[in-house]
């Protein structure tokens, strides 16, 4: 990729573009969304790993547009739920869930478990596809715990519910440089963008 390529955005969630844009914003690329490119049909993640649903969703995007395409995929995982809800936290008590929805069932999930056994983590993966095939791929967790209150209004997903590790805050109550400096997707991201320069030519940024 050079300087100017336009990479779509393959997600509709407004709350993970947004973080993306932010993320991304020190690379010379114009990021797109669905609205931009006319959308494309509904992309049912059917992998069972964070990388086969990431994959799913980039490629299809690339495919559709003939432009080339970022996704990610991520979830929450939790020690007291043997790493569940994993690769199905959006989904998590059902397929049309909402975030309400599945941090109820989160917490229905762990009624009674004492702070000590919330252990937790984020990972996400994130993949760029170019629509003549080239893959690449960042990697990131943030390991933490979940609180025993909602606080917070910022992020989405489980964030009211997240606590960072060394931290008293939720991801939801810190601020969006806050949170990216540490989340699974900041780290991803990150990680992806400087393979995207080392291709480039350019140097990392480190």
């Amino acid at each position: 990729m050079k300087a100017g390529d336009t990479v779509v955005i393959a997600s509709t969630n407004p709350g993970k573009i947004a973080e993306v844009r932010q993320i991304m914003a020190g690379l010379p690329i114009v990021l797109l969304t669905s609205d931009d490119v006319g959308g494309w049909p509904e992309i049912e993640e059917t992998g069972d790993t964070y990388l086969a649903n990431a994959l799913l969703k980039a490629r299809a995007v690339a495919a559709v547009t003939g432009r080339a395409a970022l996704a990610d995929d991520s979830g929450i995982e939790v020690d007291a739920l043997d790493g569940a809800p994993g690769v199905r936290s959006a989904r998590f008590s059902g397929e049309r869930a909402s975030d309400e929805d599945n941090n109820a069932k989160l917490i229905e999930s762990l009624d009674g478990v004492p702070s000590e056994r919330r252990g937790a983590r984020y990972r996400c993966v994130a993949v760029l596809v170019t629509p003549d095939g080239e893959e690449i791929a960042g990697i990131g967790s943030c390991e933490g715990r979940i609180g025993n209150e909602a606080r917070g209004t910022g992020g989405f997903g489980y964030d009211p519910w997240f606590i960072p590790e060394r931290g008293s805050r939720t991801m939801a109550e810190l601020t969006a440089e806050e949170k990216h400096a540490i989340s699974h997707r900041g780290k991803a991201l990150r990680g992806l963008a400087d393979k995207l320069r080392a291709l480039r030519g350019e140097r990392s940024s480190g």
